[in-house]
């Protein structure tokens, strides 16, 4: 399709008043988080000549991080965006510059450790933007479709652009140029997101408590985990096995690429990864759904996990830099619709009132896996030949659609009600209908 006419589908969502508005400064924002990992790692390692610390210091902010997300993801669903978001972001910021003071004056290590760890109230902008989505077009499935693709691919975006961006201001001006730049995007985004208030979804009513909730539901209590619905719990399963899928081919490729003598290609081959996935959202974004949206998902994790059999063929058979690139893009093109029909099933699977909690815990078992990928990926990278970390990212991917595989009977829908809970579908009622994603 000519970028033209695709352009022109998806600009009916922001036929919306605030639409734009909201959506560049949740984009500005969410830059923060891809350049804040490369920032830090490149920090440490000039100010302090050690990568192993900056390692385990970056490693300190994902696991609080992990933890923290969904707590503020509850808040916000309790409280609302704007409520919970500025003092989250304002907090955010304290910790990062105390950072960046102990770099600066040459304070202990453990002080480094606390102030990142510290660092894990860092609002969710891409779920809330979603929740605003779905809010703005409750009564046209078609545009939410849209727009969850549409935020996929601005994922997708910012991590091809955020680490680039980084590097650049890390090399040209100061070490501690890309750390301040993230931090201070961060916040702004959120703060000038928050300001949207035109735009921000209304809190759900909170219904009262249920003696005898539906199987497979949470009961009527504002304040059980959303971990309660065994179909949220084989998601995030399944999002650990796909982060981990993200950290090793991460890790890999950079290996893979020095192995070679041309480190610096693994920025391009990892663009090319972000790139596949960003067309295929965008694309996946004009298709019209024909199956329901477990059925889409175990379609996208099963196209995912035969996609990245081709960069473990690739790296094996030393077919060079050119066709690894050729196959990355192709392991990126089943990502994105896995990502927009996973997260789709996080909003189908809960009530209104958790939207933002369940997705926080969604994006929280991507973290985790990313991080254990990118540490199994960097043993085997230490320890094995060129090539065969990519063995890494194809076993991951075969796990997430084993894990699907078998809790695909959680994985059934719901019709929702005006009042935003859910209710169980009836004999005639069309199935193809899709609600909108997170992250």
């Amino acid at each position: 399709m000519p970028a033209p006419a695709l352009l022109a589908s998806y600009r009916r969502l922001f036929a919306a008043p605030g639409a734009a508005a909201f959506t560049l400064a949740g984009l500005l924002g969410r830059l923060a988080m891809p350049m804040t990992g490369v920032s830090l790692v490149v920090l440490l390692s000039e100010r302090r000549g050690s990568y192993g610390l900056a390692g385990t210091v970056s490693a300190a902010g994902l696991v609080t991080g992990a933890i923290g997300m969904p707590l503020i993801g509850r808040l916000v669903d309790r409280y609302g965006q704007a409520r919970v978001t500025v003092p989250a972001a304002l907090y955010n910021a304290v910790p990062l510059a105390a950072l960046l003071l102990c770099v600066r004056f040459g304070a202990p290590d453990w002080t480094l450790y606390l102030c990142n760890a510290a660092c894990a109230a860092a609002p969710n902008l891409g779920g809330m933007a979603r929740s605003r989505w779905a809010h703005l077009y409750r009564d046209d499935p078609a545009a939410r479709h849209l727009a969850n693709s549409f935020e996929q691919a601005l994922d997708e975006l910012c991590f091809m652009t955020g680490p680039v961006l980084a590097m650049l201001l890390c090399t040209t001006l100061a070490p501690e140029a890309g750390l301040v730049t993230a931090g201070t995007l961060g916040t702004t985004g959120a703060l000038l997101f928050a300001a949207q208030r035109c735009t921000e979804p209304p809190l759900p009513p909170v219904p009262s408590a249920s003696p005898s909730p539906a199987p497979g539901r949470t009961s009527g209590r504002p304040h059980g985990s959303p971990l309660r619905v065994p179909g949220l719990r084989v998601l995030v399963l399944t999002f650990l096995a796909t982060g981990m899928v993200f950290g090793a081919t991460e890790i890999t490729t950079v290996a893979y690429a020095d192995a070679l003598g041309h480190k610096a290609a693994a920025g391009v081959l990892l663009g090319l990864v972000a790139a596949g996935s960003c067309v295929a959202g965008l694309l996946f974004g004009l298709l019209t759904p024909r199956r329901t949206p477990g059925a889409r998902f175990l379609a996208g994790v099963s196209a995912m996990a035969a996609v990245l059999l081709l960069p473990l063929a690739a790296g094996l058979g030393g077919a060079g830099l050119v066709l690894l690139g050729m196959a990355l893009f192709a392991a990126g093109t089943a990502t994105a619709p896995t990502m927009v029909t996973g997260m789709t099933l996080v909003q189908e699977l809960l009530p209104q009132r958790q939207f933002n909690e369940g997705m926080a815990m969604a994006v929280s078992g991507i973290v985790v896996g990313i991080s254990t990928g990118a540490a199994l990926a960097g043993t085997v990278a230490e320890h094995a030949a060129p090539g065969t970390g990519y063995a890494l990212p194809a076993s991951a991917a075969a796990l997430a659609l084993l894990i699907a595989l078998a809790g695909r009977r959680h994985l059934r829908t719901r019709r929702r009600s005006t009042a935003g809970e859910s209710a169980p579908e009836t004999a005639g009622e069309n199935p193809e209908r899709v609600v909108s994603a997170s992250v």
